[in-house]
Formats: C-alpha cells, structure tokens, sequence
C-alpha cells in the first residue's frame, strides 16, 4: 500500500498497534511524524523527551498495553534514554520511534545539526531491540517487528531511528506474511511433577508474586484458595491478587515478622521476581531450601537464589498445570499468615506517624479502580509502595528501576490512557523539580489527576541517610519554590496539607475534581514520621 509519507503510515501502524495517544516533542527532524498523528490520533507535547517515554510507559501499563513515545534526534534521542533504562528495568513495552538526519548525511560526521555519533548504538544499549529504517519501503517492517520485539517476553522498550528525508518521502507498505505468535514457554512433564510433589508435600506453604504474575491473578487466587498459603509479593507483583484478600500479606518481605514467618515455612513457590537488592536487603533475605521458582525468562532461574526446582513457563498456563497438586496447609497456617498480615501493617502505619492519615485518606477517596502513581520519594519507598492498597496491577504505576523525577511524567500517560478513572500520584519536591515543565504539561491536557507533592525541602530520603551516617549534608538541602504561586502561574487548582485533619476533605475534593490539582503536602507543618525513612541499601564499612 502507498502512503503520502512517513507519519501517514506510522498513523496505520500505530492503529493496528491499538495506539491512539503518542507523547513526544516536536522537531525539525520529526515533523512529518508529530503532523501525521497530531492531525489523525492524539498527540501530547511534554516538555522533555524523558517525560515522553516515561508518559508512554506508563499508558501502557495503565491499559497493559504498548505505549508510543516521538523524540527528536541526536540530543533529543540522548534525553529519552534514561527512561528507556526505566522500561527497559520495568520490562515495559514502548515503542520509541526517534528522528535522524538525511539519510545522506548518516554517519559522516561533518557535525550536521542534531547528528551525533553512533545513535543506534546508543538506543540499542537501553532498549531490547533498535534498528533504523533503511528506505522507503521497509518502514512498516521495521515498525512491527520493533513493536514484537517490545511485547515480547520479558519486554521492554524498542526504539526505531528514522531519517528525515525518509519520513518525508512517499512508502511503500508491502504486505508480508503474518508472524505467528511464539507459543508461552510451558515447564516439561518431568519439571511439573517434580515441582507438583514438592508442593503437594507443603504444610507451610508461601508464594512470592513478581511483576511476571501479573497476567497470572486468576490462577493465583485460585493456588491460594487451594492451598491456604500467605502470599508476598514485590512492588512490581503488587494487585495480581487484590491486597485486601486476606491470605495477601504483600510488599513487606524485609519486615521482622515476615522474616520470622520465611523462617518457618516449608516451601515456597516463586512467580516472575527479579528479587530486587531493595526487596531483600542487598539479598540479605532467607527464602526456604524447598523453593519452586517459575519465571517466563529462563535465565532468571535461581541466578539469585538457590531453587530445587525451576519451571521456565508462562505465569498463568504454569501455575493452572500446579494447581492440581495442591494440598491445604495445615491446621493454623492460614491464621498465622493472616496475623502477620495485620501485624506488618499495624506497624507501618503506627511508624509513618501523620503520613497515614494522608494514606488512608488517599484510599478512601479512591474508587476502586484508579491510578496511584509514584515517584521515588519517602512517603512511595515507605507506605506508599506497601500501605496503599493495590487492587489491580494496572493501577500500581512507579518507576520500577529507581530513577527519581519520573511520577509526574507517568502519571500524566496513565491518567490519559485511563479518563474515566481518577489518577493520583505522589511526589517530593526534589523529583517534581527533575521535570517541572510537566506541570506546563498537565494544565495543557488536564487530565483527572491529583498531584500531591511532599515538600520538605530537599532530598529527604538522602538527608536522612547523611543524619545517620555522616557528621554533614551535602546536597540535600534544595530551594522549594512557592508551590501556590507556581500552581497559579500554571492555571492549576491548588491545596494544602498542614495538618492531619486536613487530609480527608482536601484529597476528597481534589480526587472528585474532572481535571488536575496541586495539593501540597506541607511536611514541615505536618509534623515528622516516627522513625526517620532511609533506603534499604548497606553503606559500606557501616
């Protein structure tokens, strides 16, 4: 088939894709693409091409989709690949289609405008697949194949460089033949019924849910109920099984009391989890001898811990084939799981102090289906990543590899991939600060969102590391802007939290708002959290 140009087929691929929202910035060496899906879909100008990715990952998990972000070349590019490393850590399909110089000009060095050296490279180091569009008539091959690569397992971002001659030039599109999809991986009979004894013999059963069961949660639910084990999970596994079951004890597997409970169980069954440093203290955790770990990537398989038994196979079809080989726990265990669960909470929420009035009131201001998205700050590494209750994975948005000033660029992809369901998102005033142009973004598109800004004047968590390890601070302490005068010079509602009894009305007004709010969250007049916040990370020496 012939298109006009190149944004006119990107537009036909991106309708195939189910894409009809694209995050970019436009530029001398995008035009034709921003025009094309500007004038046919919906394009968004954020203000920084990392808040494009970032805005296109998370529309993307908010719908459990792909996401499309259009950046500019050379600088433009070089911009995006910090949040590429995002999605890439996250496994999180986006499709990034950036531009490039005339084809030409390609590699000659002679410091054409926005050319820099070797950019695939570049782009094929933060993302599972890059690859440039040659001529005329490969630009829908190289986007589809860009865009299975990006779904496939484990995913993650696929970025497409495209000279700027080519987009303006007429394409060809030519048919070709359809790729059959690769079957989901399924463990081998032997591998089954090895695992399938093991967990039959278990009387202290537990399972760990990653971010690779989040697919998985009907097959979950089912192997809890069979079996009467306690689940955990990681911040990425969190809502595969709504956290308000009973048997889902959740992000809490540093706590004393899930140590304890480790201590004691006999097996335990492992879903899709990378077992994150941060989510096992530096790997500090004790996890049972008797573990059964399935994961979709087959070198995941015990290269962190030791596993008796490893299954390489998709989440749900695996744990259907284990489900026959339940066997329920033994009389009390399930009351035991269920104490610890109340008790990990208990103590968080008595430990944040005023915070969890801003936490409760978050949930009870929520309907059941929203978005929480979050940046890396105190109160998401201490509640909000395991408090706030999670009820579906595509509501848990958070940059999974740890990058700070990514929540509001996030918030903003989830909040427009979802428009009937309202988005909040917690952020510091230090990340906010990463990428304030995106509260230009977010009075522009107005999308039902809640921004909450914890102010306390800096980088809290690294402040708080420095009190307890260091006899100075060295960059912590930062300028906070007005954020009053800021939200009005932005045309945006704003609030405030001083105070505990201010957390309901405010974020129940906020939250029940068509379009977005700025509600800052005074720490200093709040009061501090009972015991100060620092990451779970080993100082060295110390």
């Amino acid at each position: 088939m012939r298109y006009d140009n190149g944004g006119d087929l990107l537009v036909a691929v991106l309708r195939e894709l189910g894409i009809d929202t694209v995050f970019g910035i436009v530029s001398v060496h995008n035009l034709p693409l921003v025009e094309a899906v500007d004038r046919e879909l919906r394009f968004v100008p954020v203000r920084h091409e990392a808040s494009a990715v970032n805005a296109a990952d998370a529309w993307g998990r908010a719908r459990g989709t792909l996401g499309c972000a259009l950046t500019s070349t050379g600088t433009g590019a070089g911009n995006a690949a910090g949040s590429l490393i995002e999605s890439l850590s996250a496994g999180s399909p986006v499709l990034h289609v950036t531009g490039q110089v005339e084809s030409a000009y390609l590699g000659s060095g002679r410091g054409f405008i926005h050319e820099t050296k070797d950019q695939l490279a570049m782009l094929g180091a933060v993302s599972v697949h890059a690859a440039g569009v040659p001529d005329d008539r490969s630009a829908g091959r190289v986007l589809r194949e860009a865009a299975r690569a990006a779904l496939a397992v484990p995913g993650g971002p696929a970025s497409v460089e495209w000279p700027v001659d080519l987009q303006y030039a007429a394409q060809l599109d030519e048919p070709v033949p359809a790729v059959a999809d690769t079957p989901a991986p399924v463990p081998d009979a032997e591998s089954l019924a090895a695992a399938g004894a093991l967990l039959a013999s278990a009387r202290r059963p537990l399972i760990w849910a990653g971010g690779g069961a989040a697919r998985a949660g009907t097959e979950l639910a089912r192997l809890l109920e069979a079996t009467g084990a306690g689940l955990l999970t990681s911040n990425s596994g969190r809502g595969a099984v709504p956290e308000d079951h009973p048997q889902v004890i959740g992000n809490f597997g540093t706590s004393p009391a899930v140590r304890a409970l480790l201590d004691e169980a006999d097996v335990l069954l492992t879903i899709g989890t990378h077992f994150r440093s941060n989510e096992t203290a530096d790997y500090t955790l004790g996890l049972p001898a008797a573990h059964i770990q399935i994961d979709a990537d087959p070198g995941s398989l015990g290269r962190v811990y030791p596993v008796a038994h490893g299954l390489h196979g998709e989440a749900a079809a695996t744990l259907t084939a284990l489900l026959p080989h339940a066997a329920r726990a033994e009389d009390g265990w399930s009351e035991r799981v269920a104490g610890v669960r109340a008790r990990v909470r208990e103590t968080l929420h008595e430990g944040i102090g005023p915070q969890a009035a801003i936490c409760d009131a978050i949930r009870a201001a929520l309907p059941r289906e929203a978005v929480v998205a979050r940046d890396v700050t105190i109160p998401s590494s201490s509640w909000g990543n395991r408090l706030l209750d999670m009820y579906d994975p595509r509501d848990n948005v958070f940059p999974r590899g740890g990058g700070i000033g990514q929540g509001l660029g996030m918030g903003i992809g989830a909040a427009l991939a979802r428009p009937d369901d309202p988005t909040v998102v917690i952020a510091g005033d230090g990340g906010l600060a990463v990428h304030l142009g995106e509260l230009l973004t977010l009075a522009q598109e107005r999308p039902r969102l809640t921004l909450l800004v914890f102010n306390d004047g800096g980088y809290g968590v690294l402040r708080n590391m420095q009190d307890r390890y260091a006899d100075r601070r060295s960059g912590v302490d930062l300028v906070t802007p007005d954020f009053a005068l800021l939200a009005e010079a932005c045309g945006l509602p704003y609030r405030r939290i001083a105070a505990e009894r201010d957390a309901g009305p405010v974020i129940a007004e906020a939250v029940a708002s068509d379009g977005p709010t700025l509600v800052e969250v005074d720490l200093n007049a709040l009061g501090p959290m009972k015991t100060p916040f620092t990451p779970p990370v080993r100082i060295p020496g110390q």
